[in-house]
């Protein structure tokens, strides 16, 4: 097993050929700030930070499919190796100076086998080309 984190998020990061640095800095900083983790009141009022919640970060380049002709998906929006390695390490770097806490990685390119136990009802699809 390269990695494992107890309560947090698991972030899957999909890398598109148009992102940038200023992309990753946005998402992490958002990502960092959510409130979503359960108050004693039982509402979605704490952050990462007021758990001491963990993030683990998982590339994952098929969140970019484009499906919508045929049945074969193609992937032509996600950026290439070359650019997306430098940006996912560049991400996790800005989750760990963020947080101030080591952050979990997957292997990039790997074949992997990825195990979730989601606490709760909260999957958020965030896309940093729509910020407003």
């Amino acid at each position: 097993m390269k990695a494992a984190i107890g309560p947090g998020f698991m972030v899957l990061l999909g890398i598109e050929a148009e992102d940038d640095k200023v992309d990753a800095e946005w998402l992490a900083k958002k990502i960092a700030g959510l409130r979503v983790f359960n108050d004693e009141a039982g509402l979605m009022n704490k952050d990462l930070a007021e758990i001491d919640g963990d993030i683990m970060v998982i590339s994952q380049f098929t969140l970019h499919a484009s499906y919508k002709k045929g049945n074969r998906p193609s992937f032509i929006k996600a950026a290439r190796p070359e650019q997306a390695i430098p940006l996912y390490e560049y991400f996790v770097q800005q989750l760990h100076t963020i947080t101030g806490k080591e952050i979990a990685t997957g292997e990039f390119g790997a074949d992997m086998k990825v195990a979730l136990v989601n606490d709760g009802p909260v999957t958020i699809i965030m896309d940093t080309k729509n910020k407003e």
